[in-house]
């Protein structure tokens, strides 16, 4: 149903923009520098639900208008490539905010509450969505019917990697307190990487992206 290639395609922008330190990386961190490892990992579960409820809502709202409309699809085309070279560019302009962000400090939280928390962050990421609106339709096939299902299958690739690399964010965060801490230019390099790779998928996605 869905081909090799879109998928291996889509798990590639998908891990790009998992990767680039956002705000749900920051969160992480600091849940994990501040109550500890599990908490941290119980927010990140949260935050995989969150996610998952996005792509089946998006899946099912979205699916009809793209396979019915060949203007919509290649216009989704151009809206996820122009999106993600805007993301690049604010994450290049705001690389420093990262590491203000990572040094923020809350209150240790129960468990329950740090999976609620979690979930409420990813079903509320407008990032997020707006990466499922524009960008994961493009990976579909409309000619091939049954979007809704194609969107699911990968959709669901994008809170797989966050999932494990978010985790691995959480794992990392306590051993490499000092080394996170200690230079915020390494945190402000990380994120401006980021923000040209994502430049780059932007270009390439808008030359090279699927057609209707």
């Amino acid at each position: 149903m869905v081909a090799t290639s879109n998928l291996l395609a889509f798990a590639a922008v998908a891990l790009v923009l998992v990767a680039v330190p956002g705000p749900s990386v920051a969160f992480t961190i600091s849940r994990a520098l501040t109550a500890g490892r599990r908490i941290a990992l119980l927010n990140v579960a949260g935050s995989t639900m969150g996610l998952v409820a996005q792509v089946v809502a998006v899946a099912f709202g979205l699916g009809t208008v793209v396979e019915r409309s060949a203007q919509v699809f290649t216009l989704l085309k151009l809206a996820g490539a122009a999106y993600l070279v805007f993301l690049g560019i604010q994450a290049i302009r705001h690389r420093h905010s990262f590491a203000q962000a990572v040094s923020y400090r809350i209150r240790p939280l129960s468990p329950l509450r740090a999976v609620r928390d979690g979930a409420v962050v990813g079903v509320t990421n407008p990032k997020t969505i707006a990466v499922f609106v524009i960008v994961l339709p493009q990976f579909t096939v409309p000619a091939s019917g049954h979007l809704a299902a194609q969107l699911i299958i990968l959709g669901l690739v994008f809170p797989l990697i966050a999932l494990v690399l978010d985790s691995m964010w959480a794992l990392a965060a306590g051993t490499a307190s000092q080394w996170l801490s200690r230079s915020p230019r390494r945190l402000a390099a990380i994120g401006g990487t980021g923000g040209l790779a994502m430049i780059g998928l932007g270009v390439s996605l808008a030359a090279t992206g699927r057609r209707a």
